[in-house]
């Protein structure tokens, strides 16, 4: 199914952005496959049930099938989940890459530090909605990163977490919020594979490409949940390709979707 961009930009700041958040009988749920949204029955259920695997213990609140998910394929393909893992989260990252440039050298080039990004819960919308979840990082870095400070508003309902780095080669990932606790991990960068030649350049279409499509697998199963994490779908994020004219440190805005696996 093909979505107009105003269709995209609505369940982009439903399902994502800051927008009204109202405790009311009916409300937005997120979207279904067919573009019409669906509807929790009940102010007890949370906003963020639309984006959950189970509903908990609210039977009523929209459920969908992570298994009709499909894992975007990369240009360059990265190799599959590992057998006996299943898709367990879909989020989209809004937030920064972040580099270094040694200036006392002239010929230094931008070195990445890592990256923090705020995880926002789009699982139905990738099991249900494939073409829609394809743009949702585009539109992301064209907007402001929603602020999630705090608990009532939209974009605090809908956060999964936040994804940093612990030190320059371990990316972590807490899904833990005061709403819901999908589990944390740490992860080592195993394979990458370029962005398509049309992703996004960056923000308003201004910048140096799009960041490369990763496979993360865990560092340590012991007690962790996610197993494996792919960075799909990125948008913006690459560095100028030398330091000349950048500061000492410096971030680049970026959105990506991210597939999480765990063991069943």
């Amino acid at each position: 199914m093909l979505f107009s961009q105003a269709s995209c930009l609505l369940a982009l700041t439903t399902v994502v952005a800051a927008a009204p958040y109202e405790k009311v009988e009916k409300r937005w749920g997120g979207w279904g496959g067919n573009g019409r949204p669906w509807w929790t029955p009940s102010s007890a259920s949370s906003y963020l049930e639309f984006g959950k695997r189970y509903p908990g213990s609210n039977t009523a609140a929209p459920t969908c099938d992570l298994s009709q998910a499909v894992l975007p394929t990369a240009p360059t393909p990265l190799p599959a989940p590992a057998a006996g893992l299943s898709l367990s989260h879909v989020a989209i990252g809004r937030g920064t890459q972040n580099y270094t440039c040694d200036l006392t050298n002239s010929t230094a080039v931008p070195v990445a530090i890592g990256a923090v990004a705020t995880l926002f819960n789009v699982s139905c919308v990738a099991a249900d909605s494939p073409d829609l979840l394809a743009k949702l990082p585009g539109i992301a870095l064209d907007l402001p990163v929603p602020t999630t400070d705090n608990e009532d508003s939209a974009a605090y309902q809908d956060m999964s977490g936040h994804h940093y780095f612990l030190d320059a080669s371990t990316p972590f990932f807490n899904m833990d919020t005061s709403l819901h606790s999908y589990g944390t991990g740490a992860f080592k960068k195993t394979n990458t594979s370029s962005a398509p030649s049309d992703a996004p350049l960056g923000q308003y279409g201004v910048g140096n490409g799009s960041v490369a499509w990763l496979k993360l697998d865990a560092k340590t199963s012991d007690g962790q949940i996610f197993q494996e994490v792919f960075r799909t779908l990125t948008a913006g994020g690459n560095p100028s390709k030398t330091c000349t004219g950048m500061p000492a440190a410096f971030e680049v805005q970026y959105a990506a979707a991210y597939f999480l696996f765990e063991k069943p």
